[in-house]
């Protein structure tokens, strides 16, 4: 197995992935124009897993110049318990330091309890209190 950095030519692959992973919601910013856009603004950081060419895991990695954002950190079922999420987000983050970028979130659905129990789990992120997310699909004019 080996990680490696997530082409344009995934896109179909990684859909699939996402679509028969419970707690995965898939919007239109999933779409492959999006997607590449996407990879093209964050270029090596988006990252998967790779057993005898197929993709089993996947983590989209981006920032903003100051912090760290990550999605869709997915393993597939028959992979999973194998420490490649883990392996996964300490990549991500390896290259996001190199990049100057120290502080990175996460977004995990309230309906995604395997999601939800993973981060928890993780001793070095902690679950925020003090902030709520709010979010638009309009441009202003």
């Amino acid at each position: 197995m080996q990680i490696r950095a997530i082409t344009p030519d995934d896109h179909a692959v990684l859909c699939a992935l996402w679509r028969r992973t419970p707690g995965i919601q898939l919007r239109s910013d999933d779409e492959y124009a999006p997607f590449c856009r996407y990879l093209a603004r964050n270029p090596g950081l988006s990252l998967l897993v790779e057993a005898e060419g197929v993709p089993v895991a996947c983590l989209l990695v981006g920032h903003d110049g100051r912090r760290g954002y990550l999605q869709h950190l997915v393993v597939d079922v028959p992979w999973r318990g194998r420490g490649l999420a883990r392996a996964l987000v300490d990549e991500a983050l390896r290259r996001l330091a190199e990049q100057g970028v120290v502080k990175s979130h996460v977004f995990v659905l309230d309906d995604a309890p395997e999601a939800l129990a993973f981060w928890q789990a993780q001793s070095r992120w902690g679950l925020r209190s003090d902030i709520r997310v709010f979010s638009t699909r309009e441009a202003q004019a």
